[in-house]
């Protein structure tokens, strides 16, 4: 935070949670761990049925329209918002169950093929066919950098994420905030931190390789 002179700021850490078993993450959560991050629906209920509300829960992975009932009363924030059928269904689910379900829309910044999210250019159009769901709220936006050796080649990546939510800001629309950029991982953190990310999620860096 001192190198990228943001100091005093909020950092959140999720702590990306896939694979890791139940005891490992009760330990987590004793010294002070607040937020999980799944990838899979399935090991999120899982775990949830054992650790209940000792921790937020956070939906990172891709997620199944058909899945959203399973988990809309569990997760905190959903930063995998990438598509319309998926919207309409989170806000069929939350409406169902009373709540306003809080949603990162997921940005795939460097069109990677192997990876999910829209383009740069597809978000404020998407973000502008959304903005009718009273049931989701977009607090921000998520992206994945290609893994590389040296994060400096993917500086670019969160900077044009940044760029993008500044814009999003700037247009002022109702009930749509950019709280959140949810961008670096255990190989480019520092990267992210510096180019504006206040959400990083760290799975080997606080878990070990694994298997």
């Amino acid at each position: 935070m001192q190198r990228s002179g943001r100091i005093g700021e909020k950092v959140h850490l999720i702590a990306v949670t896939k694979t890791v078993e139940v005891d490992r993450i009760n330990q987590a959560l004793e010294l002070g761990l607040k937020n999980i991050g799944e990838n899979r629906v399935q090991e999120l209920v899982k775990k949830y049925d054992i650790i209940g509300n000792r921790a937020n829960y956070h939906m990172i992975g891709h997620l199944q329209t058909n899945k959203v009932r399973n988990i809309i009363d569990k997760v905190c924030l959903i930063h995998s918002l990438d598509r319309l059928s998926l919207a309409k269904e989170l806000n069929k689910r939350a409406k169902k169950q009373d709540l306003i379900m809080d949603v990162l829309i997921q940005v795939n910044v460097a069109e990677e093929e192997s990876k999910y999210g829209l383009k740069v250019d597809e978000v404020i159009p998407f973000l502008e066919k959304i903005l009718k769901y009273d049931n989701i709220k977009v607090k921000g936006l998520m992206t994945i950098a290609p893994f590389v050796k040296d994060p400096e080649e993917i500086r670019w990546v969160f900077r044009d994420l940044r760029k993008l939510s500044e814009v999003i800001s700037s247009k002022g629309y109702e009930g749509v905030k950019m709280e959140f950029l949810s961008m670096g991982m255990t190989n480019d953190y520092e990267i992210a931190i510096e180019e504006g990310s206040n959400m990083i999620r760290i799975g080997t860096g606080l878990f070990g390789k694994r298997n």
